[in-house]
């Protein structure tokens, strides 16, 4: 029998067409007190529409019961790793709000708009100091939208100076999985590069792999693993001096921030996710920003516009120019203009000391997870990581079969989202945790007790992992159907 707690329960998950009553009505107009329109021709017009009836108050109730459903950083941690959801400044959203930065438009005259050109220009610059390379475009609306620039100028470098047998891209198994798609975007081949048993690239592999048809690499740094490559100075050079170029992925830049600079390592080129490392809400979609820096050999070809200052009268003035080879535009205007407000404001906030504190704190939080889990689940590469370490449930399936799958759904019921699971690739049963700078030692300890108490309940009782989550408005779904076979509008269901 079903009890009113589980009958209101059912209700509230009711879809609204579903809520639906014949006659009921969220508002009413006053009489029309304008000249009607002219309705377009009626081939055009349905009288048949079937929408939902229903009061103002359950409009409301709806709208705001479907909203709790969500999971945001707002609620609950949320260690989802390679995307850092991490705390991002409310005051920087209000900064990116204000009136002079939200109510101008990428088509007027740049005389009148010398405040927003001097905030693209600072952060070329901000960008420039941090990591040690001197051009930057701000571009890029995304991380793979920066890849696929970085790739273009490669080829456009080698084109430009005849080496048109350059057409192979050597990419590290533990890069990001955006990487492969971008070096063929540009017309490249792509030479999978394998990892050695400690997480770095293997520099046999690289060496039978490098000669005069190698274009570049394309490296994660720190890598997926969240390993930081002891062999990447080795790495540069085996490829620069073969005429090869080194593409940096920067999306965990955030392990490394006032740290090291990526310029000083031998990359030529780097993306940084400013959606990601610098502030910028990030998931849903977006909005994303990966603007491209590049060192001395590559700076000509950034994708345009660059901002630039010039003294005129004793004043400066900012203007818009496109780099002499420059590969040319990546959109309509000049990059996601909130994002990079956003990220401006962080940078200025944080300051030459925060800059540093902030990758310090993301690698000890790493590193303390790991410390306090590594008796309970696998550990694949055994040294210390950066700012995300990546844990296995390889164990726990083969001893009590229970998957990472099954630890990611039962983590739901404790409040706390999923980490990334079953990446990287090249990890059996991957869990991906990336506890961000932001987040205290008490969510830490939280989060630790919850995933050891996960491992003792795959040991007692594996089924209640199997069926997890049981809290939620929709429990275990066949994920491969939905995906195959979804379902995208509404039917109503036939009546008996």
């Amino acid at each position: 029998m079903t009890s009113l707690t589980d009958r209101f329960e059912i209700d509230r998950r009711k879809l609204l067409m579903e809520r639906s009553v014949p006659g009921r009505v969220g508002v009413s107009l006053p009489p029309l007190d304008v000249p009607a329109a002219v309705l377009p021709d009626a081939s055009m017009l349905r009288d048949d529409l079937d929408m939902p009836e229903v009061s103002e108050s359950e409009l409301v109730r709806y709208f705001t019961q479907i909203s709790q459903f969500n999971f945001s950083i707002d609620h609950n941690f949320y260690p989802l790793g390679s995307c850092t959801m991490k705390y991002n400044p409310k005051v920087n959203d209000e900064f990116a709000s204000l009136p002079g930065l939200t109510q101008i438009h990428p088509l007027q005259p740049e005389s009148t708009v010398q405040g927003a050109l001097k905030l693209l220009w600072e952060l070329q610059q901000l960008l420039a100091e941090i990591t040690g390379m001197p051009g930057v475009s701000l571009a890029p609306m995304a991380g793979a939208d920066g890849e696929l620039a970085g790739m273009l100028m490669i080829r456009a470098y080698h084109l430009d100076r005849g080496d048109t047998q350059r057409k192979s891209v050597l990419i590290p198994d533990s890069a990001h999985g955006t990487n492969p798609a971008s070096a063929a975007m540009a017309g490249f081949d792509v030479v999978t590069l394998p990892s050695d048993a400690d997480g770095n690239t293997d520099l046999d592999a690289l060496r039978a792999a490098t000669d005069e048809n190698l274009a570049g690499l394309m490296i994660t740094l720190p890598s997926t693993l969240g390993l930081f490559d002891a062999h990447i100075l080795e790495v540069t050079r085996i490829v620069r001096e073969v005429g090869g170029l080194v593409y940096g992925d920067g999306a965990n830049l955030n392990a490394i921030l006032g740290r090291i600079k990526l310029g000083s390592l031998g990359f030529d080129v780097v993306h940084s996710n400013l959606h990601k490392t610098f502030s910028t809400p990030h998931g849903g979609g977006g909005p994303g920003s990966g603007p491209i820096v590049a060192g001395e050999r590559l700076a000509e070809y950034l994708p345009a516009p660059v901002a630039t200052r010039a003294e005129a009268d004793g004043a400066n003035v900012y203007a818009f120019m496109r780099p002499a080879n420059s590969i040319g535009k990546l959109g309509a205007f000049h990059g996601n203009f909130g994002s990079l407000a956003r990220a401006y404001a962080y940078i200025l906030t944080m300051g030459k000391e925060g800059v540093p504190q902030t990758s310090e704190d993301a690698v000890i939080n790493a590193n303390y997870i790991l410390s306090q889990l590594r008796d309970d689940y696998d550990l694949p590469y055994d040294r210390g990581c950066m700012h995300e370490v990546v844990l296995s449930a390889r164990s726990l399936k083969r001893r009590h079969g229970v998957s990472a799958l099954d630890v990611c759904k039962r983590l739901i019921d404790y409040g706390i989202h999923p980490p990334t699971m079953y990446f990287p690739l090249i990890v059996e049963e991957a869990l991906m945790i990336e506890p961000t700078e932001t987040e205290s030692k008490e969510t830490l300890d939280h989060f630790i007790a919850v995933m050891k108490a996960i491992a003792a309940e795959a040991r007692d009782d594996p089924s209640l992992l199997h069926d997890a989550p049981h809290d939620t408005p929709n429990t275990r779904l066949d994920e491969a159907r939905a995906a195959r076979h979804p379902v995208l509008r509404w039917r109503r269901e036939a009546s008996d």
